[in-house]
């Protein structure tokens, strides 16, 4: 904490532990937990709170006042989870007075020039590979992995468990356990190595296949889809889940892939 060429606001709660490398900036109205390291050329900017065992690299920008125009200067915040790293050079704004907030879960890895926008929710355990945007007001779940240079639209949300290949827009919201590419971005199978790496049984997986089959190769809508679901289907964590995703998605669920050969 004794860093002469760093800047550190009288203000920011840091404990005693946390390294801060040379030409830092913390600023007033900051907390950063046990054993964090914060490196060289890091700015950290008023409404941070950042958790215990984070990484946070140089050039990286947590906690910036959100690029929207209709942002008043509110006291708003951005949250990182514990034993989350932040790579070189990514943006993290605070929220609006939308949500107040932008909070990033524990035990993610968010790769260099990644930008996070206002209002974003992002949950745990998950990875954003190198140059992927989030736009404001996006809903990430759990075990999310968003591959390099996705680029997701404002108020999309993506289920946990889901993949999203790499180079993707995603316009439309992304259910959970899923693979998703091609452009227009599609359902293109079940996420089944990450789910077995995570413990998922097979016997799990194929529960969750047959529920995307009825969904998206059954040429049903999504309102007969979900009613047959729902009936067919045995009641589970999982199936509710996906109902539940579907049926409060705000910009509708990505369609599923049909070539035109």
């Amino acid at each position: 904490m004794n860093q002469p060429l760093a800047y550190i606001h009288p203000g920011a709660k840091i404990a005693k532990n946390v390294v801060v490398e040379p030409f830092t900036t913390i600023h007033n109205n900051v907390t950063i937990g046990d054993g964090t390291w914060i490196g060289s050329n890091v700015t950290i900017m008023e409404g941070a709170r950042i958790g215990k065992n984070c990484n946070i690299f140089p050039g990286a920008v947590i906690s910036a006042p959100p690029q929207d125009l209709k942002y008043n200067g509110e006291d708003t915040i951005v949250t990182i989870g514990n034993n989350t790293t932040i790579r070189e050079c990514a943006t993290i704004h605070k929220g609006t007075s939308d949500r107040n907030k932008t909070v990033i879960g524990e035990n993610c890895l968010i790769m260099a020039y990644c930008h996070i926008a206002h209002d974003c929710i992002v949950g745990d355990n998950c990875i954003f590979s190198n140059n992927s945007t989030l736009a404001g007001h996006v809903t990430i779940g759990d075990n999310v992995i968003l591959a390099g240079l996705v680029a997701v639209h404002q108020f999309v949300s993506v289920g946990q468990h889901a993949f999203v290949t790499g180079g993707s827009l995603v316009r439309k919201d992304v259910p959970p356990f899923v693979k998703a590419a091609r452009e227009p971005l599609s359902y293109v199978g079940i996420n089944s190595v990450g789910l077995r790496r995570r413990g998922f049984q097979s016997e799990k997986i194929r529960e969750i296949q047959n529920i995307y089959r009825i969904l998206y190769q059954k040429n049903y809508n999504n309102s007969q889809a979900t009613q047959i679901i729902e009936a067919e289907m045995e009641a589970t964590p999982e199936r509710d889940e996906i109902l539940q995703f579907i049926r409060d998605s705000q910009r509708g669920i990505m369609k599923g892939y049909f070539s035109n050969n």
